[in-house]
């Protein structure tokens, strides 16, 4: 099964450390909130990464799957 695309959007500037933690992803830095961009293979995945945000103490604001058009190159 191919990787699906997902954008991720958490309140707040992430420093490079904690975007560090999430190394599959680009990030950009927007004034009120951080932006992430990634491929997830399946839902377990997608979930570990949720899990992984809230261990953070990251507040997320949305994630939404990416159109196939607009899905990140895979690695």
């Amino acid at each position: 099964m191919p990787a699906t695309g997902y954008e991720i959007r958490v309140k707040g500037r992430m420093s490079d450390t904690l975007t560090s933690a999430f190394e599959d992803f680009t990030a950009a830095v927007k004034p009120a909130e951080t932006v992430m961009r990634g491929n997830i293979r399946d839902q377990a995945e997608l979930h570990g990464l949720l899990e992984r945000i809230q261990a953070l103490g990251l507040e997320l604001i949305e994630v939404r799957r990416l159109p196939d058009r607009t899905r990140p190159p895979q690695p």
